[in-house]
């Protein structure tokens, strides 16, 4: 081989070898470039935006979420410490707007609100419905206890007193029983228990009359029985003597009724329908009679004038019961 067919050779390889010497040293730069970069992408590298944008790609793309990315359920961003991936928020996915599916009404709750409605209006009609009993009744305890302060001081004098009471009580036919003459009275009171909230729902007033001698009255054949009956109806103290015939059939009787009378009136209170009922035995006949008389009725004129039918003197309470 000549000498310049070996020096080409040569100096081609040389050539090579700074080559390849220079390439190195660029290879080297761009190593160094390539690691400053990557150092750099790293250290800004958002690892949550990363992770939520790969998981949407994922149920974008699977059959777990829907078809339509931009319809996954938004997330709530956790917070973050580090001030460089503050700077660094994550990209925001524009959502398409989707009108919610049209409200159902709820047969339940539209009960409920019918019921409600209902419940109110029912409750505001009991409140007033309890208001005007309330007043109502009130007004019957109140009239009720003047009645008894009123009865209780009238039989504690007229219980000295004992005067006559010009009143004749027919009985039967021509037979009367009068000049009776007050013995002994007495007046009570009733309240409600204290649940029911202590009202006076009762006041009794009673007293007793009588007089000189006795009724001998005569009854025959089926007349016995009704004349005796009425005799208990009437609360008379009676005795019978009974003569029978030989089947001890009573063919007649003979009564002896003394002229002994009690008398009593009862005040009771009626709630229900707002006023008191005044029931009296004996008071200005024999037998039983009924009044009905309103609370704001029962003033100190309506309770003089009671005491004067008591005493078998001119009065207007009947008048006055029915104001």
């Amino acid at each position: 081989m000549s000498n310049s067919e070996k020096s080409g050779p040569l100096s081609a390889i040389a050539e090579a070898i700074r080559a390849k010497r220079e390439r190195k040293s660029g290879t080297l730069e761009d190593i160094a470039e390539l690691e400053a970069s990557l150092l750099a992408d790293i250290e800004n590298f958002d690892l949550d935006a990363a992770e939520r944008r790969a998981k949407r790609e994922y149920l974008a793309n699977s059959g777990a979420g829907m078809v339509d990315p931009t319809l996954v359920f938004p997330e709530i961003a956790p917070n973050r410490p580090s001030a460089a991936i503050q700077e660094k928020p994550a990209p925001v996915i524009q959502k398409t707007e989707v009108a919610p599916p049209p409200s159902i009404p709820d047969a339940g709750s539209s009960l409920l609100d019918q019921l409600r409605q209902q419940a109110e209006v029912r409750q505001r009609e009991i409140h007033s419905a309890m208001a005007e009993r309330t007043s109502a009744n009130e007004a019957i305890d109140q009239g009720l206890k003047h009645l008894f302060f009123y009865l209780h001081e009238l039989v504690q004098q007229l219980n000295i007193v004992k005067p006559g009471i010009p009143r004749d009580y027919p009985l039967v036919e021509k037979y009367v029983l009068n000049r009776l003459e007050w013995q002994e009275g007495f007046a009570d009171y009733r309240t409600q228990s204290q649940s029911a909230g202590a009202l006076v729902e009762l006041v009794t007033f009673s007293y007793h009359l009588k007089g000189p001698g006795s009724l001998f009255i005569e009854r025959d054949g089926p007349s016995v029985e009704r004349f005796r009956t009425t005799l208990f109806d009437f609360g008379l103290p009676f005795t019978c003597k009974e003569f029978k015939n030989e089947r001890s059939y009573v063919e007649r009787a003979e009564f002896e009724i003394r002229s002994d009378v009690s008398v009593s009136a009862r005040w009771r209170a009626d709630f229900g329908k707002g006023v008191i009922l005044l029931e009296t035995r004996n008071l200005e006949r024999l037998g039983s009679a009924l009044y009905t008389v309103r609370p704001q009725s029962v003033d100190q004129a309506l309770l003089d004038d009671f005491g004067r039918l008591v005493l078998g003197q001119p009065n207007r309470f009947r008048e006055l019961a029915k104001r």
